[in-house]
Parts: C-alpha cells; structure tokens; sequence
C-alpha cells in the first residue's frame, strides 16, 4: 500500500469527476499524471546540470573544427 494525500478542490469540478466516475479512475489517472510529472522534473534538472557542465569545459581554440573535418577527410 502506498500514503494517502488529499487535495481541495472547487466543486463545479468535482462533480464533473463524479459524473465520469465509470469512465474514469481518478486514482490512476492523478498517480500517472504525478509520476509523470516527477520524470519530466528529473530530466530538465539533468539537462540543467548537463549545461552547466558544459559551460566549464573551456572552448576550444578557433579553426578546431575546419581542422578536423580536413582530418577526417584526407584520412579517407
């Protein structure tokens, strides 16, 4: 079993969730839109601290790129 957790909300919507209370399930739909919502939390923190990283790393000199595509292509 899990915790419980209660929210307020208006009652125009909770008798909208009352009328569909056949169709859906409230329970599941809340815990799938909440763990959801954690994962999307935890991917943009990643990124973050993945761009923050990056904006350490120090830059590389100027015509790197030039240089190494040349590489690559005379390599061949």
């Amino acid at each position: 079993m899990g915790d419980v957790i209660s929210i307020r909300i208006p009652p125009e919507v909770k008798r909208e969730m009352d009328r569909l209370r056949g169709e859906v399930n409230w329970s599941e739909e809340i815990r799938s839109f909440i763990k959801k919502r954690i994962s999307e939390h935890k991917r943009r923190k990643a990124l973050q601290e993945l761009i923050a990283y990056i904006q350490t790393l120090p830059s590389a000199p100027g015509g790197t790129a030039d240089k190494l595509v040349r590489e690559d292509r005379d390599s061949r």
